[in-house]
């Protein structure tokens, strides 16, 4: 029997993505979204579906409506595809799977193709799932991480990687699919309990004892303010 050599694929894929800061990400004043979600299209106004984290918008009960207007507000760049979807916020999002359908449900319904945006907001699992969601709608429509968590700010959105959790096992189930940008909003830490603040610190802490030598030490001569 005949052997013949294999022929051997080598891939080699690049993604750069910027992580942006600012405040009043939806104040129709802030062009960023509307800059970065404008950058990928063909100059027609790009489709957006909006997930938000149900625990965020108790503490921003404005925010529904600031992401319509917003949207309104850019309407020669944007277009909300359908009403902003809510979810359930917290670990629990990720353990279900109702919440992972309803998205790509909504991205099918509102007719959202690879050029369109899924626009996260919310803590880490949240955007963790929407992520995770994005990535297997078409073989990915475009995800704008809008974290809100000084944990989700200083780790789990600035990566690469999207999950949800199956079988018992977290994270049993995921994506390693880039973002098409990240926009830290430092107005949504303003409602967070001194907990909250104190977990994504150490996990900044974590980061910087491991690679950043410099960073560790802007951390110590801030402590003071960091308590």
């Amino acid at each position: 029997m005949r052997r013949f050599p294999p022929i051997h694929q080598e891939i080699r894929v690049n993604f750069r993505y910027g992580v942006y800061f600012t405040d009043k990400v939806f104040a129709p004043a802030n062009p960023l979204l509307a800059e970065i979600a404008g950058s990928g299209g063909d100059g027609a106004p790009q489709k957006i579906l909006a997930v938000v984290d149900q625990g965020l918008y108790q503490h921003h009960p404005r925010l529904l409506a600031e992401v319509s207007e917003y949207v309104e507000h850019y309407s020669d760049r944007l277009r909300l595809a359908a009403p902003p979807l809510l979810v359930p916020g917290g670990e629990r999002v990720k353990n279900e799977a109702a919440p992972v359908f309803r998205v790509r449900r909504a991205v099918h319904r509102a007719g959202l193709c690879r050029h369109s945006y899924v626009v996260a907001v919310g803590g880490g699992a949240v955007v963790d799932m929407a992520g995770f969601a994005a990535a297997t709608a078409h073989r990915g429509v475009r995800l704008v991480r809008i974290p809100t968590t000084v944990m989700a700010q200083a780790d789990a959105s600035i990566g690469v990687k999207n999950s949800v959790n199956a079988f018992g096992k977290k994270n049993f189930l995921g994506t390693f699919a880039p973002p098409w940008a990240v926009i830290n909003d430092c107005n949504f830490l303003t409602t967070l309990s001194h907990r909250d603040w104190l977990s994504g610190v150490s996990e900044a802490l974590k980061v910087a004892l491991i690679r950043d030598a410099a960073f560790f030490a802007f951390l110590e001569k801030s402590a003071p303010a960091l308590k």
